[in-house]
């Protein structure tokens, strides 16, 4: 079972930050993965896009947990007991949570009356926004110079970038 690293305050604020580093690694996998979903989407309806990544986030968090059961069973020589299995079960849900604050933006921008694809677009901005942030505190938490923590920023958005650039091209 993961250990508690700590938490950085900052990152917790935009929905990334977690209880422990796996937590936190499945929050900003999470991001990604909704990220392209959306920009993959050719959805009519922003409900349909938020139907296919929330569809999409919990198969990818079931075929995980699936995967850490089958390992552990693998590896260790015997099925895993009940508190394996039930910590399986109930962690690495900020996978689809932390997409939470881009389906928001989704819906309102929605409700505002913007049409899907301008709407996908801004989910994808929050989406990078998110991810820049997450770069940013990395940064900071490890303790990197300013120049590291820009490059972390950039890495860890580019992800998002890339998804909005994706969007623009295919659509």
């Amino acid at each position: 079972m993961p250990v508690d690293e700590g938490r950085s305050s900052s990152v917790t604020e935009w929905g990334l930050g977690h209880q422990d580093r796996e937590a936190t690694a499945s929050g900003i996998y999470g991001v990604i993965v909704s990220a392209a979903v959306m920009s993959a989407s050719n959805a009519e309806k922003a409900y349909q896009v938020m139907i296919a990544v929330l569809g999409t986030l919990t198969i990818y968090w079931s075929a995980e947990r699936y995967a850490r059961i089958v390992a552990e069973r693998i590896h260790e020589g015997h099925r895993p007991n009940w508190t394996s299995v039930r910590y399986q079960l109930t962690h690495g849900w900020e996978m689809v949570t932390a997409s939470t604050l881009p389906l928001i933006t989704l819906a309102v921008m929605t409700l505002l009356g913007a049409e899907v694809g301008t709407a996908v677009i801004a989910a994808l901005v929050c989406s990078t926004v998110l991810l820049c942030l997450a770069g940013w505190s990395i940064g900071r938490r490890g303790r990197l110079s300013a120049r590291e923590r820009v490059i972390s920023t950039m890495v860890a958005g580019m992800f998002g970038a890339l998804f909005v650039v994706l969007k623009t091209l295919l659509h």
